[in-house]
């Protein structure tokens, strides 16, 4: 889990001191390849923080914690914690667009806008794949309709909350509508109409404008499948 960019323990006043490096980049600076466990983190086992390739603290945390962290929520403010997760995600996502750009621009190079779209979104998405947030596949074929599936793969919530037979990943959800909202200067919403916690094989994820997010919440209430939601928005069918 990813807690912030290092820039923040800084002392402007010496920051030598104070900025945590990590070994192998320093090492071998031109590296892209660092998305192994061993490249990817690094442990300062004297002052026992963990620092990603990115330079952004970590820390790891085990099931108990997400179950802890949901069914806390769940009992402070009930059916609304769904929502509070959401926005969790979405300050998360806003936050890491920039910080995305930051490090992105350092290691490759090149502005985000003068880079292939395909390959922008797979560097976003590489560290969280070895963080632990499961693997993903996007597809932007609809983006010029106002929408975009995104799905994930061994999600770390679902994974840990098991079969209970509703969409549980809120937090994704939030972090993918803030992330884009952030990287297209435009307001999305995301909603997730399929869910490992509902018996699916993997998560499913409906990113757009808001009249197309309210739809799909529409028709998933009144029992619609992730496929019968995808081949309305396909088709063009609009709540009237």
């Amino acid at each position: 889990m990813v807690i912030t960019s290092t820039d923040i323990f800084i002392d402007q006043k010496d920051e030598s001191a104070f900025k945590v490096k990590h070994f192998l980049k320093q090492k071998y600076p031109k590296k892209h390849d660092h998305y192994s466990f061993d490249d990817f983190f690094h442990f300062q086992l004297d002052t026992g923080t963990v620092i990603d390739w990115n330079e952004s603290r970590n820390i790891f945390v085990s099931e108990d914690f997400i179950i802890g962290l949901i069914e806390g929520l769940e009992e402070e403010v009930g059916s609304a914690s769904t929502v509070v997760m959401y926005k969790i995600g979405y300050e998360w996502g806003s936050k890491d667009a920039d910080f995305f750009q930051r490090w992105f621009e350092k290691e490759y190079k090149k502005t985000i806008t003068e880079t292939n779209s395909a390959f922008l979104l797979e560097a976003w998405w590489w560290p969280f794949i070895s963080q632990g947030w499961g693997n993903w596949e996007v597809d932007i074929s609809d983006q010029k309709n106002g929408f975009t599936f995104i799905n994930i793969f061994d999600s770390a919530v679902a994974r840990t909350l098991g079969d209970v037979g509703k969409p549980v990943c809120h937090l994704y959800a939030g972090l993918f509508a803030g992330f884009f909202s952030e990287l297209v200067k435009k307001p999305l919403s995301c909603i997730e109409i399929q869910c490992y916690s509902m018996g699916e094989t993997y998560c499913k994820f409906l990113l757009g404008k808001q009249d197309r997010i309210d739809a799909a919440t529409f028709w998933q209430n009144e029992g619609a499948t992730a496929r019968d939601i995808e081949k309305r928005l396909q088709s063009g069918e609009r709540l009237r």
